[in-house]
C-alpha cells in the first residue's frame, strides 16, 4: 500500500521509516514524502494512480493541509482513479480544525504527538481492505 506523507518537518521521514521498518521491509506499506502541500500536488499529479492514502499535516507554510484536502477531493471528483484516503494530521486537537477537515471530506483526524501502534493499526486495517 502506497502511502504519501506531507509535512514541513523533513525529520517525519526518519520517524516514519523508524516507526514502520518492518512492514517497509516487507513490501506491506511503501512511504513517499512531500514537505510542502505543492510538493504533493505534483507528486499525485505523476503517482495519482498509485498513492492509496494521504497523511497530511494541517499546519504548513504556504498551502495548509486543508487547501491540499480541498484540492485533492476537488481533483477525484468523477473517478476513476479512485481517490485516496486522507488523514488529517494536526498538533493542535481543537474542534474547529476537526470540524474543517471532516466538512473537507477527511477520512481521519490525528493529533501529534502520532500514536504510531494506533496508526499502524489503522493503516493494516485499510490495507487489508485494499487486498
Amino acid at each position: 500500500m502506497k502511502i504519501l506523507v506531507v509535512d514541513d518537518e523533513t525529520d517525519v521521514r526518519t520517524l516514519f521509516e523508524q516507526r514502520f521498518r518492518r512492514e517497509i521491509r516487507s513490501g506491506q506499506f511503501s512511504f513517499s514524502f512531500a514537505y510542502s502541500g505543492e510538493d504533493a500536488l505534483n507528486y499525485l499529479r505523476e503517482h495519482a494512480s498509485e498513492v492509496v492514502l494521504i497523511l497530511s499535516d494541517i499546519n504548513m507554510p504556504g498551502m495548509s493541509g486543508l487547501e491540499l484536502l480541498k484540492h485533492i477531493k476537488q481533483q477525484y471528483l468523477a473517478p476513476p482513479p479512485a481517490p485516496p484516503q486522507v488523514m488529517m494530521i494536526t498538533a493542535y486537537g481543537d474542534d474547529e480544525s476537526y470540524r474543517q477537515a471532516m466538512q473537507l471530506g477527511a477520512n481521519d483526524f490525528l493529533t501529534k504527538p502520532v500514536d504510531f501502534a494506533a496508526l499502524k493499526e489503522k493503516l493494516t486495517l485499510l490495507a487489508s481492505h485494499e487486498n
